[in-house]
């Protein structure tokens, strides 16, 4: 069955424009940033796998920064709604939702699965930011999901701090705090080696 995508019901409910226009969107966005040039530069200062590693999460940071303000999960989930209406399942969309949530944290533990075991040797150096892309790309993911349900956890407020801002600053501090640890600890003129 061919993906037919009604464009025109797309760009009805999305636009790309600033997403998050607020403080605190522009706060992540500063934080995307900042993690992104500190995984840029462990990337210039590490050798073997933990350099890859670096580099890996440097482009996802630097790609989530670009999505945190162009909101551009949202514009997957306008794409999935848009489908669904014109394919005629949208009533019946909470049986595809669970499934796509289900798929996404399978896919994240697969994820980190196959990261802890192709870094196993690293892991005492990036469990931190190891953990922090697990939980930033799972929360991205499942806030594309659309389901209401989530959005109400993640949009709900203790003490005027959203859990949305905890899930994704806790993730991007993670990957910070990981990467400035290890440029504090290895010298500037020398790359450490890894181990074999």
């Amino acid at each position: 069955m061919a993906l037919n995508i009604p464009w025109t019901c797309v760009f009805t409910t999305w636009s790309p424009t600033i997403g998050d226009p607020t403080v605190m969107g522009w706060v992540t966005v500063a934080s995307y940033l900042l993690a992104g040039i500190l995984s840029v530069l462990v990337f210039f200062r590490k050798t073997g796998r933990q350099r890859i590693f670096w580099l890996i999460l440097a482009v996802i940071l630097f790609a989530l920064t670009v999505n945190k303000q162009l909101d551009l999960q949202s514009a997957l989930t306008a794409i999935g709604r848009c489908v669904a209406k014109a394919q005629g399942w949208y009533a019946e969309r909470r049986p595809f939702q669970i499934k796509f949530i289900i798929f996404i944290v399978l896919t994240s533990f697969l994820i980190a699965a196959f990261l802890i075991w192709t870094m196993r040797r690293e892991l005492a150096h990036i469990w931190l930011a190891l953990l922090g892309l697990v939980f930033l790309l799972a929360f991205v993911a499942i806030r594309a999901a659309g389901f209401h349900h989530i959005d109400r956890l993640i949009g709900y407020q203790i003490n005027n701090i959203r859990m949305n801002w905890v899930m994704e600053l806790g993730g991007i501090a993670m990957i910070a705090a990981n990467g400035l640890y290890l440029l504090l600890r290895t010298p500037k003129n020398k790359k450490s080696v890894a181990p074999q």
